[in-house]
């Protein structure tokens, strides 16, 4: 019996040495397909001779890095001349809380006004374009509807078109653009959170559905921007990506990015999706109904000012651990707090929020009145081919 317990132990050891060694194999490929990535601003030749001696206007935040340099530091250490910086929403150092308006102001380094296409304002005025021969576009974005930066970039696109000026975007990796999932938005929700024809996880780069917005007609006026998408190279739609830097105040890790289209829904409920915790997007919980074992409390601190269910002890589950599926949304949580909702009337915000976010009001109505989640699904159905056909003109990578 001894021996046959020894051999066990050895057993589970080797057994576990070989996973170890699996996962670091795996994290180690992970990083060298990552290392091997260029994005559109690493590959500076292919675009600085288009800005040389142009006035130029930057849509950039704080994820618009060429190696350890800010893409604005790495342009003007090479002589180009940038007059105006757009910030996004979080703000050009990408701090602001999600929601909060963005003021304009001069940045303390580099001397260069900043104005806010969050604030009075999502689109360059026309007086801001006459000083301006060419805006160049990089931010990361992680491949979801109702992520805003997206409809920054769609009215810099429109600004661009109006004054009849180009529009360079420097692309970058889609951490969820694997798959493409999701109800495709109804035009009659279109909002800042969601403009186009396209579902919750619409499986394009930046540059890709740049190009997808300007060649379906999409901006005002179905005009045309003069667009230029400077691509990635050694990316493919499979290719793993970790995002290098968090991409704004409440996505503050791969967790949190890869679980942000599934879990976004929860924002037009009464569930808290953690913002005012340290597991933003990792947490899901509610004070009005005892979801799971795990509690927390979301406080007011920065980058969440006055977070949804402020100073309320939630009930819920911690997600920061769970394995997320790779061939689309992970919906099971959503359906399930619904069901087991103490108030089931009384589980969507009275705003109707969760309409925008879905871009479609069926969803709600869909639950309320008692439809599965099979269905439910079943019904994106057709929307979501017609769009995958719609997709594949506008790939630029595998």
């Amino acid at each position: 019996m001894l021996i046959v317990r020894k051999l066990i132990a050895i057993g589970f050891l080797l057994l576990t040495v070989t996973c170890q060694a699996q996962t670091s194999q795996k994290s180690a490929d992970a990083a060298v397909q990552v290392a091997s990535i260029q994005t559109g601003a690493d590959q500076m030749n292919l675009y600085l001779p288009a800005l040389q001696g142009k006035r130029v206007g930057m849509v950039v935040n704080h994820t618009s890095r060429v190696g350890r340099s800010h893409l604005v530091d790495s342009l003007m250490a090479r002589g180009i001349t940038i007059k105006t910086i757009f910030a996004p929403e979080h703000g050009f150092r990408g701090q602001a809380t999600d929601g909060e308006k963005i003021s304009s102001e001069r940045d303390p380094k580099t001397g260069i006004m900043i104005t806010s296409l969050y604030g009075k304002n999502y689109k360059p005025t026309p007086q801001q374009m006459d000083s301006l021969d060419v805006i160049v576009f990089d931010i990361q974005d992680v491949g979801v509807r109702f992520y805003t930066f997206i409809s920054t970039m769609q009215y810099a696109m429109e600004a661009c078109a109006d004054a009849n000026k180009p529009m360079i975007v420097l692309d970058r990796p889609n951490p969820n653009g694997h798959y493409v999932d999701g109800p495709v938005l109804d035009p009659k929700f279109k909002s800042f959170v969601g403009l186009n024809p396209i579902p919750v996880a619409y499986g394009l780069t930046i540059g890709e559905l740049a190009g997808m917005i300007n060649g379906e007609g999409w901006l005002a006026g179905s005009k045309t921007c003069a667009l230029t998408v400077v691509p990635l190279r050694n990316y493919t739609h499979k290719t793993p990506y970790t995002l290098p830097i968090p991409p704004s105040p409440n996505l503050p890790n791969q967790q949190a990015v890869l679980l942000y289209p599934s879990l976004c829904f929860f924002e037009g409920t009464v569930v808290s999706v953690g913002r005012g915790t340290d597991k933003q997007f990792q947490v899901i919980g509610s004070p009005y109904t005892k979801y799971g074992p795990y509690t927390f409390t979301p406080v007011d601190k920065p980058g969440a000012i006055n977070p949804p269910l402020e100073g309320q002890l939630c009930y819920g589950l911690d997600l920061t651990n769970v394995s997320i599926p790779k061939d689309g949304l992970m919906l099971n949580y959503f359906f399930d707090f619904f069901n087991r909702a103490s108030n089931k009337s009384k589980f969507f915000l009275a705003n109707n929020g969760i309409d925008r976010l879905a871009g479609t009001d069926q969803l709600r109505l869909q639950l309320l009145a008692g439809v599965s989640p099979a269905k439910i699904r079943k019904s994106w159905q057709p929307a979501l081919d017609a769009y995958k056909v719609k997709r594949k003109k506008y790939l630029l990578y595998k």
